[in-house]
């Protein structure tokens, strides 16, 4: 297939897919489908070998969002049956936090719910992240507590933080659609805030939410200009009481083309296969691990994910290793690039989400021409994607978190 050729030899080469090429890949057939896999695993393991990086999500304050994202069951106006707890006490962070690690994640997610952290809140997470370190001295801290104000970045580096998490989520033009509480530049703005502190960028997406193939390629070439180190590709759960609860828009076979055309548009960069996985990839998580490097071990914020040994079997039976801690996640040659032109990044740190050599330089990478399948903007490209329709929703697969952290019952990890 020469499109997947093409794909291969310039993700191989750092070199990024034009538009109409990352279309392309999500409107191949279900017949195609391992052929795309194939393709894309070739990219992956250039950079990452069979590596999987394990995170952990520890939810230092659940609930009661101000905030109208439409996906989240923390919202303001939700209605899901969810935990709900103010601000986890550093010692009982750090516990949380411990149990991910013994699990074998390399970096652990603090998360709070919220429009963005006041001081004090940064002063709070700050001491958790010192109560972590305490214990773990070489784990990743990854913060993500909403929109950034002025200096709080600095504030979460000097304390100890690695990385800031926040996701663009959907395409510019659709996103006033999904929230209306905040704007995507503001999302943008935090990212970059994140970045020139030095902290590694986290920012990523949801895939699900009855976007177009158009919005997709528009969010991820959004990311890919915005050049964060790690892109979190979320699956929609839909929960009941959520807007969104009757958004069943994804087949395990779409999944995986949307996880391939991220991996060739960003094709050294740290891919993290994160929320919903289980519930819309299913039996064919495995294959995923032959686009993402990354994912979340056990349970997420407010939904359960499927048991960490499963997790840990699962990449041993697929023929993945888990990422030690003595392994430094992305590429030399991102390392090597940090700090030039992009903001100043840690050790870790990217340059470039693709190619440099391409023309692009940071921010927008040159590209050339293809024979367009589908051109964004086009009658093709605008269409949302049908509904996988009633009879494919797996309800019973959505289970509302009711271990961890903020209760008394032991942790999945």
């Amino acid at each position: 297939m020469d499109l997947l050729n093409t794909l291969v030899d310039k993700g191989l080469r750092r070199e990024l897919p034009t538009r109409e090429e990352a279309l392309a890949v999500l409107a191949t057939s279900d017949d195609e489908l391992l052929d795309v896999v194939a393709a894309a695993g070739k990219v992956r393991r250039q950079w990452f070998g069979r590596r999987v990086k394990l995170n952990y999500l520890v939810n230092l304050k659940s609930g009661l969002c101000p905030e109208d994202c439409s996906y989240c069951s923390q919202r303001l106006g939700s209605k899901a049956e969810i935990l709900k707890y103010t601000w986890l006490k550093p010692d009982q962070a750090s516990e949380a936090a411990a149990a991910g690690v013994a699990g074998g994640a390399k970096r652990v997610c603090l998360v709070a719910s919220g429009r963005g952290p006041t001081d004090r809140d940064v002063d709070r997470v700050s001491k958790t992240i010192e109560a972590i370190k305490e214990q773990n001295e070489d784990v990743e801290v990854c913060a993500c507590l909403g929109l950034l104000s002025s200096g709080q970045a600095d504030r979460l580096r000097a304390a100890g933080a690695d990385a800031y998490n926040h996701n663009l989520n959907t395409s510019e033009s659709t996103y006033g659609e999904i929230t209306t509480t905040h704007t995507y530049a503001d999302r943008v703005d935090t990212v970059q805030q994140a970045q020139a502190a030095g902290l590694s960028a986290c920012s990523g997406l949801i895939a699900g939410m009855g976007e177009s193939d158009a919005d997709l390629v528009d969010v991820v070439f959004s990311l890919r200009d915005l050049d964060p180190d790690s892109v979190p590709v979320n699956f929609l759960i839909p929960f009941e009481g959520t807007p969104l609860a009757k958004e069943w828009n994804l087949t395990p076979q779409r999944a995986l083309r949307i996880l391939a055309m991220v991996r060739f548009v960003c094709p050294d960069v740290e891919v993290r296969l994160a929320g919903g996985r289980e519930v819309h990839l299913r039996s064919l998580q495995p294959l995923a691990l032959h686009l993402a490097n990354s994912i979340f071990l056990g349970d997420y914020l407010t939904s359960e994910g499927q048991a960490g040994k499963a997790d840990l079997d699962m990449i041993a039976d697929a023929g993945f290793e888990v990422e030690g801690a003595d392994k430094v996640t992305l590429p030399e040659h991102r390392r090597a690039e940090a700090g030039a032109g992009c903001g100043s990044h840690e050790a870790g740190a990217s340059a470039g989400c693709g190619s440099h050599e391409g023309g692009g330089g940071c921010g927008p990478c040159g590209s050339g021409e293809a024979e367009p399948v589908a051109a964004a903007g086009s009658d093709a490209a605008a269409e949302p994607v049908a509904a996988a329709g009633n009879d494919a929703a797996r309800t019973d697969l959505v289970a509302v978190r009711r271990r961890g952290a903020g209760t008394d019952l032991a942790p999945n990890a």
